[in-house]
């Protein structure tokens, strides 16, 4: 069972904003949150990137985060708190194993997948396995 604190997620807001719209919108069943929650914090969040309305069609609730600033993510993670908070909800809990890939990233997604490897860059390989040079 995996689990996610929506109060101290441990991880960064952005990570955060994109994991909860990505589970929001799976439709996995073992998710702990009815579906009408879940397309209420979706539509929030949507609300907050883009003027048109939310899409309808479930592969295109994708949220767009790259025009975005430090004041919209900022409003992402309060929107998502606050709704969880309203429903009782403060732990997301779901059962699904970790899978492959289903395609490559498209080079739309390449810039931001850009910036998370500036944030969080692989740790260089040491000559020593216990990581002691």
């Amino acid at each position: 069972m995996q689990s996610l604190n929506i109060q101290r997620p441990g991880m960064p807001d952005l990570q955060f904003v994109l994991v909860v719209s990505a589970l929001c919108t799976s439709g996995l069943e073992t998710l702990n949150v009815p579906v009408d929650l879940r397309r209420k914090v979706f539509d929030a969040c949507w609300a907050l990137v883009s003027t048109d309305p939310p899409p309808t069609n479930e592969r295109e609730r994708v949220l767009d985060l790259r025009s975005g600033t430090e004041l919209t993510l900022d409003a992402l993670v309060a929107t998502i708190r606050q709704l969880f908070a309203e429903a009782g909800i403060s732990t997301l809990t779901w059962d699904h194993p970790p899978s492959n890939p289903t395609r490559s990233s498209s080079p739309a997604a390449e810039p931001l997948i850009d910036r998370l490897q500036k944030l969080y860059p692989d740790t260089p390989p040491t000559s020593d396995p216990s990581g002691r040079n």
